[in-house]
């Protein structure tokens, strides 16, 4: 365990104790898991490990400090630390802050009247709300906490200290993404903490043989035991880095271009599937890497041979049973001290996170498609009760015609009434239809002066996370001084996000990179404007088909989209088109009349 310095906050005196807030009145875990989780930065986190894994084999002393400032990177916090029971069991030792409450480091709490302790006695997270409601002393520690966010992390099964990330600004609010961030940071946490204790027993071990080391005699029998207990702590310090690469999937490696020696840590191997007695080749590698992503990293390696950079890419394994696996590789280029080009990188099976996205991605589509059919089973039901009624009064008024006319003498006065109400009640059901129709066809928008490149960047910014989630990058070409168009906006930025959204979900299955979305405006002769969305998907093989309503080549989908945005913009006096691309994926074009107004 860490031994105790003088702490910064005392603990609250028995006499008001009391008077202290409950731990319930504090504690609000549900809220964190009932709040929406943010998108996850695959890319911030992936740095962060590889940062970790790297200090804890560089530098395993700092590698306390480099957790707690990864913490606050990552899980975007305004503090971040590690909290360490000391020897005695009494307190705990805050052995690393990053943040705002970097000037309290090496302070500490009361091990059983603190948000530390409460976490170890419940092992489990814990998320706070102003804590100094019940420990009073935390009040010394400025700025406040609005919520403290706490996971205890062990070593052998031994409960050693808690982990945590603190807003000070009631604008942050922490939730489900954070605290799986969080309990990542504490697994590697517990590594770093077996690796910190062992530099200690090696330093004092060192001590004691320097003072032994004042006879010769003491020094020649002392030296063996010195160097196999050295070396059985080096192997332990390797033994936890492989633990740590295990349990983060990841493995790293290094590379001697001129001669193309490479080396693998043990979870490379097993990431690949390989035999580690058998030292690793280009041509190895190529043969487990999926057909489709040869080229691409081909085209990497071809590219890093000509000088030291930085290397960020994604690629495919098709391992021997057939399944597949995702991998992201980061890597840096440097100069030896003999002008040779070396690598180090790591790699990551992403596979069982990609898994997990695509079924999620799957459910959000089926419950999307549920809920779109439930909308026109809905919609069905309140149009057939709509036209029943008045029909209903036809048919009824009908047959009072028809038996007033056979009446013995007919009773004109009351068949004329009838026919009167025949009429009328027609006449409501035409109106029923005729607003129907007008919802689908969109007939007779309302037309206002607009600006065409607004509405193209406000559905833009709608889809943003969409298509990252796709892995597709949306980039616009709009021209200046494009003039006013006449129109409903709501309705033409439904065009654009449909268009938008076709474009990324035809791109979603390609391996090819980069996955780009381009989207133009330009003025055209005659007066008009033209917008135009290009992807780089697979194509369609038969254009004319992809307007028709109902028609789609997707698994999931009503195929309503594109038929219902060809009809606003026709009802708006335009035109929707689509061609395929020379290269690879398809343009969607639509044009519009423009205002007469000057530009804007």
């Amino acid at each position: 365990m860490i031994e105790s310095t003088a702490l910064d906050v005392p603990p609250p005196a028995a006499a008001i104790a009391d008077t202290l807030a409950p731990l319930d009145s504090i504690v609000v875990t549900e809220k964190l898991l009932g709040r929406a989780p943010r998108p996850r930065d695959h890319e911030t986190e992936n740095c962060a490990l590889t940062a970790l894994v790297q200090a804890l084999a560089d530098s395993p002393r700092s590698i306390l400090q480099t957790l707690a400032d990864k913490v606050l990177a990552v899980l975007q916090a305004h503090s971040a630390g590690l909290s360490l029971v000391t020897k005695d069991e009494t307190r705990f030792y805050w052995a690393a802050i990053a943040g705002a409450w970097r000037p309290h480091v090496g302070g500490g709490t009361p091990r059983h009247s603190s948000p530390c302790g409460d976490v170890l006695q419940r092992n489990a997270p814990i998320l706070f709300s102003h804590w100094e409601r019940r420990y009073p002393y935390l009040s010394a520690a400025v700025p406040l906490a609005e919520e403290g966010l706490l996971v205890p992390f062990h070593v052998h099964g031994k409960a050693v200290g808690t982990i945590w990330a603190i807003a000070h600004d009631a604008r942050r609010r922490f939730d489900a993404e954070d605290l799986r961030l969080l309990e990542s940071m504490g697994r590697f946490a517990s590594a770093a903490y077996q690796a910190v204790e062992s530099i200690d027993r090696l330093e004092s071990e060192a001590a004691a043989r320097e003072h032994a080391e004042m006879g010769l005699h003491e020094l020649t029998r002392g030296l063996a035991a010195q160097v196999h207990a050295r070396t059985q702590e080096l192997r332990r310090s390797e033994t936890f880095l492989a633990e740590a690469q295990r349990l983060s999937r990841i493995g790293s490696f290094s590379w001697r271009v001129a001669t193309d020696e490479i080396t693998w840590s043990a979870e490379l191997y097993r990431i690949f599937a390989l035999d580690p007695g058998i030292p690793p080749t280009p041509a190895m590698i190529r043969a487990r890497v999926h057909p489709d992503d040869v080229a691409s990293l081909q085209d990497t390696l071809a590219r890093a041979r000509v000088a030291a950079m930085d290397l960020q890419s994604e690629a495919r394994l098709r391992m021997p049973d057939g399944s597949v696996k995702y991998l992201h590789l980061t890597a840096r280029g440097s100069r030896n001290a003999h002008g040779s080009l070396e690598y180090i990188g790591v790699v990551q099976d992403m596979t069982e996170r990609r898994v997990s996205e695509e079924a999620l991605a799957g459910a959000r589509s089926e419950l999307a498609r549920a809920a779109r059919l439930a909308t026109v089973a809905e919609l069905s039901a309140a149009i057939a009760h709509e036209v029943n009624q008045p029909l209903g009064a036809v048919a009824a008024n009908g047959a009072a015609c028809h038996r007033w006319l056979s009446s013995d003498p007919p009773n004109l006065e009351r068949a004329k009434l009838s026919a009167e109400r025949m009429v009328r009640d027609a006449t409501c059901a035409c109106a029923v239809v005729n607003r129907v129709r007008a919802l689908f066809k969109h007939s007779a928008p309302d037309s206002i002066p607009m600006n065409l490149n607004e509405s193209i960047e406000a559905a833009r910014q709608l889809m943003l996370d969409e298509a990252a989630g796709h892995g597709v990058s949306i980039e616009t070409h709009l021209e200046r001084d494009l003039p006013l168009i006449g129109g409903d906006r709501l309705q033409i930025q439904q065009v654009m996000v449909n268009l938008i959204r076709n474009g990324v979900e035809a791109m979603q299955d390609t391996a090819e990179a980069p996955k780009l979305l381009s989207i133009r405006s330009k003025r055209e002769g005659s007066g008009r404007v033209r917008v135009e969305v290009r992807d780089r998907g697979a194509g369609l093989q038969n254009p004319d088909m992809a307007f028709r309503p109902f028609f789609t080549t997707k698994k999931t989908g009503m195929g309503m989209g594109l038929a219902v945005s060809r009809s606003i913009i026709e009802a708006h006096q335009g035109r929707l088109w689509v061609t395929r691309n020379e290269e690879r994926g398809a343009t969607f074009s639509f044009t519009l009349p423009a205002l007469a107004a000057a530009p804007q």
